[in-house]
């Protein structure tokens, strides 16, 4: 395939110019043309144009080539001139000692125009020597009285600015012209594409070749020749390929135009110039090149002759990333570290920006300064706040290669693991498995910690190996099922046996507030390894540990946090519980930071004693404080954890922000197994919520890597499975899913049905299928159990099933219900106990439905379990998708009740009137008409009916309304 050849586009304008300027020297009027712009825009592609069209209009045409090898040769352009009119005087001049005045050759070539125009053609005259310099010079100053014109190309600033600039009296009468070339638009670049492939390109094709090439037309020439010859089209799809294409010759020709620079001073101020030219001024460029007998507008002028550069606010610099590559690349490596550390230097000493010079301080050798570590850790600091990541983790790992002492190495590379934990999480295994097993760095529990966050049990459980070394520390015996380790306190529906709870202090006969950072080390690095016991069970492993016991001082804040949990979802002591979650959270001894997963453990223990509200503060102050570390596995953990406290609590919105948000910090890709069934189970109850069961359908069907089978949160994703497929009305379907999430609950120890209320939901679809014996079975164990554990939100639940499946007493019950959940935080649970109290009082009592809402009406209602999965009541069910008929809209200028209903009572009487019209289906601006108020007024007091009703809007408030109304 020959090389293409493209024509010059978009030159019409320098083309017609050019014309006129020949035009006019056959009429025998002398002319100085200058050619400028970067280096490739074409100037020389136009001087050989402007050569042939003249020789076809019959004149003279002379023409010479200055390179940057012939810089130095004496009269090396002149004599390129002469050389077609008289070869010996071009060979003598070379040779010949040059005279005072002495312009070789210059009389007999303007003795010559006088008979036939002459157009002399010099390209790239920014590399004249000096000598031809002075002829052309010459030659310009006699113009006048010549019938010759003078055509020059440059690129950028010459090295010895020639005298026959625009406005100069140097060409007395002579035409002077300059033409700056411009390069090629967007339309220009889609006519070469045209050229080649005979076929429009792309627009998004022809945008990506103007933008990488800059509109330069060597390079958009080169690139297109190169990419016809691969055999690729001009679409979209190869967009890839155009890039990298284009990369490769834009190297090149920044090879080449540095293989030209032969001035050593140059060629250093622009390795200068590469490695800090966009932090520090050219005046520092220059020190940093090193002392050198050339002036700095000389290795200005040079620098942008090269084509390497461009000006930018009138200092040269390096054009891109690529250039700049190719122009370091030249340099042995030793070289170009030692010149990357005396850049960070010099950039240290004039106080540039800090991450200006971390950047400076990747590549370099190391500093052994203290000022390197400081600057590589607030350009950490820096990356991260604007999200960053890779380069945040590259300045961290810079770090490490500084001199360090052993304790700030170790919190470096914590601090460094902690952003690895997301970019790279095997590498951040090994850095925190070293740490856990380094005495002496007062890092081993936070590194654990950490460890346990991102999903790595085995160093979170050998983090203990060899701290075991009393006889009260010794292992508990291991019982259960499928390698589950027995932790105390852990029981079975069957069980009837407490666990002893543990002493607020003392234990092992050295627990007590004075106890040294060792053992509190050590209790720390005890609880945690349990934790790692519960996430995932590997008993066919050979190096697995035995499961050690609890320490029973609960002073410190780790141990209270996994003893409040590992009570909790045994279902056991909630008044304790609840002391030992909040104990969780107080600082301990020593001053200690406090570590995460107790915490969050902590928070999900008070999320069982239905104090969501006080987990909701926690969770707020360990966001901020994982947001001001950066920890962003901490963040999203947290987020997470928030997102099931909004589910329990009916805030669907709230839930689908944060585990968006948490998505964001951990992506799913990068999340570990062993955490992605809890995700997705709190990912898919939250689209239920929202109305979106298509996607929860989607997130169901997504298959679970083997890892995520071995993980304690594999009973939420089964869980979740159960709900969506009671939203698609399949029972049988359901109580299989909520089976199989109890089995894997109890192989846990996990018996509270504070947890998961799957007893209840398994024996609703029991009884759906009619098998009446299992669903009283299974709810009146889940009672049996809820009313153990004490909380509100669990026993009216099951109440509530248990009142569904009975028929005997069905109104009792539900009004039992109905009390109870009126005393839980959320309101789902509620909502429907009333519905169906409502249901069963009508078809006997006119005056049921009032009397159901009587019975709660000062409590907010809850979720209908800790998931808050949507739960339809049959009452809604019998009635068909309507449910219960409408209310119907009140009359224009019909005022509020005077007595208003059981379930406004709280309200203020102005709310009351507000709501009660809202209910009847006016519209804001309805109500604020009849009630001679702003529509803003309005506005208020419906925000106000339903955070104190705690309704999320109008059909809710609807829905109230009508039943305590007896509608």
């Amino acid at each position: 395939m020959p090389p293409i050849e493209l024509p010059l586009l978009e030159r019409d304008r320098e083309q017609a110019a050019l014309s006129a300027v020949i035009g006019e020297l056959r009429s025998g009027r002398p002319a100085v043309v200058t050619v400028t712009g970067e280096p490739g825009l074409g100037q020389n592609d136009l001087l050989r144009w402007a050569a042939e069209h003249a020789r076809e209009a019959g004149l003279r045409v002379l023409t010479a080539h200055a390179t940057p090898a012939e810089h130095e040769v004496r009269y090396g352009v002149v004599a390129q001139l002469l050389a077609a009119e008289n070869r010996a005087l071009a060979s003598r001049l070379f040779l010949a000692e040059e005279q005072p005045g002495g312009l070789p050759g210059l009389n007999g070539l303007l003795a010559a125009a006088r008979h036939r125009p002459t157009l002399l053609v010099v390209r790239d005259t920014q590399w004249l020597d000096p000598a031809s310099l002075r002829w052309l010079e010459a030659l310009v100053r006699r113009l006048p009285r010549s019938s010759t014109a003078l055509l020059t190309s440059t690129t950028g600033t010459a090295l010895a600015r020639p005298e026959w600039n625009v406005g100069t009296p140097l060409t007395g009468l002579a035409t002077t012209i300059e033409l700056a070339l411009p390069p090629l638009t967007s339309s220009g670049t889609a006519t070469a594409v045209l050229e080649v492939f005979e076929v429009p390109g792309d627009p998004a094709f022809t945008e990506v070749l103007a933008e990488a090439t800059r509109g330069i037309p060597a390079v958009v020439h080169d690139v297109l020749d190169r990419f016809a010859r691969a055999g690729h089209r001009p679409s979209a799809d190869h967009i890839g390929p155009l890039r990298t294409l284009t990369a490769e010759v834009i190297g090149d020709h920044a090879a080449r135009a540095l293989s030209d620079l032969r001035d050593p001073a140059a060629v250093d101020a622009l390795r200068a110039l590469a490695v800090c030219g966009d932090l520090l001024d050219f005046p520092l460029v220059c020190t940093l090149a090193g002392p050198h007998a050339v002036s700095e507008s000389r290795l200005r002028a040079a620098l942008v002759a090269s084509g390497l550069t461009t000006l930018r606010d009138g200092s040269p610099r390096v054009q891109d990333a690529v250039v700049r590559a190719r122009i370091l690349e030249e340099m042995p490596a030793a070289a170009r570290a030692e010149l990357y550390a005396c850049a960070a230097a010099l950039a240290q000493r004039v106080a540039a920006d800090d991450q200006g010079i971390a950047d400076l301080l990747l590549p370099a050798r190391p500093i052994g300064d203290p000022w390197a570590v400081d600057t590589l850790r607030r350009g950490f600091t820096s990356a991260l706040r604007v999200g960053r990541r890779d380069q945040a983790v590259a300045y961290l790992a810079r770090a490490l290669d500084e001199p360090l002492r052993p304790v700030e190495r170790a919190r470096i590379e914590f601090q460094l693991a902690s952003v690895e934990m997301v970019t790279a999480p095997a590498a951040a295994e090994r850095r925190l498995s070293g740490l856990t097993r380094a005495p002496g760095s007062g890092l081993r529990a936070r590194a654990t910690d950490l460890c346990l966050l991102g999903g790595d049990t085995r160093s979170a459980r050998h983090a203990l190996a060899g701290t075991i070394d009393s006889p009260s520390a010794a292992p508990e015996p291991r019982r259960g099922t499928a390698g589950a380790p027995h932790l105390p306190g852990t029981v079975h529906a069957h069980d009837t046996a407490r666990p002893p709870v543990p002493e607020r202090t003392g234990g092992r006969g050295r627990g007590g507030p004075g106890e040294n950072p060792a053992d509190a080390e050590r209790d720390e690095l005890t609880v945690l390894c349990r934790v790692a016991y519960f996430l995932r069970h590997e008993d066919a492993e050979l190096d697995v540990l035995p499961v050690p016991a609890l320490p029973d001082a609960v002073h410190n804040p780790a141990v209270a946090g996994i003893w409040a949990w590992e009570h909790g979802v045994v279902g056991l002591h909630r008044e304790e519980v609840r002391r030992l979650a909040r104990s969780a959270f107080v600082p301990g001894a020593f001053g200690r930071p406090l570590l995460v997963v107790p915490r969050l453990l902590g928070c999900r223990a008070l999320l069982l004693t239905d104090d969501g509200d006080e987990a909701e503060n926690h969770l707020g102050a360990l966001l901020d404080e994982a947001r001001r570390e950066r920890a962003a596995i901490s963040v999203a953990h947290i987020l997470t954890v928030r997102a099931e406290l909004h589910i329990r609590h009916g805030r669907p919105d709230a839930a689908a922000r944060d585990l968006a948000a948490a998505e964001a910090e951990l992506p799913l890709e990068r999340l570990h197994p062993l955490f992605l069934p809890y995700w997705l189970a709190l990912t898919m109850i939250t689209d239920l919520q929202n109305g979106h069961v298509g996607r929860a359908r989607e997130t169901a069907a997504r298959p679970l890597p083997p890892l995520a089978h071995e993980s304690a949160t594999a009973a939420q994703f089964l869980f979740a499975r159960g709900v969506l497929a009671r939203t698609d009305d399949d029972p049988q379907q359901a109580r299989e899913y909520f089976r199989a999430c109890g089995r894997r609950l109890l192989q846990h120890g996990c018996v509270n049905p504070a947890v998961q209320p799957w007893r209840s939901l398994a024996a609703e679809a029991a009884h759906a299928l009619g098998d009446t014996e299992e669903a009283r079975r299974l709810a009146g164990e889940e009672l049996r159990l809820a009313r153990r554990w004490g909380a509100p939100s669990p026993l009216g639940r099951a109440q509530l099933s248990l009142a569904l499946i009975r028929e005997e007493d069905r109104v009792e019950n539900l009004r039992t219900a109905v009390a109870t959940l009126g005393e839980a935080p959320a309101r789902t649970a509620y909502t429907r106990a009333v519905l169906e109290l409502a249901q069963a009082r009508s078809a006997g009592d006119p005056r049921g439905p009032a009397l159901a809402l009587g019975a709660g009406a000062a409590a907010p209602p809850v979720s209908g379990h800790p998931l808050g999965a949507p739960v339809m009541p049959t009452a809604q069910r019998s009635c068909g998708p309507a449910g219960l008929p409408l209310v119907q809209p009140a009359r224009s200028g019909s005022r509020a009740p005077e007595r208003a209903p059981a379930a406004l009572r709280g309200l203020s009487a102005a709310e009351r009137e507000t709501a009660l019209l809202a209910a009847r289906g006016m519209g804001n601006r309805d109500i604020a008409s009849e009630l001679a108020v702003t529509t803003r007024t309005v506005e208020l007091r419906l925000s106000g009916v339903y955070r104190k009703l705690r309704l999320r809007g109008r059909e809710e408030l609807r829905a109230l309304v009508k039943e305590s109304e007896g509608s």
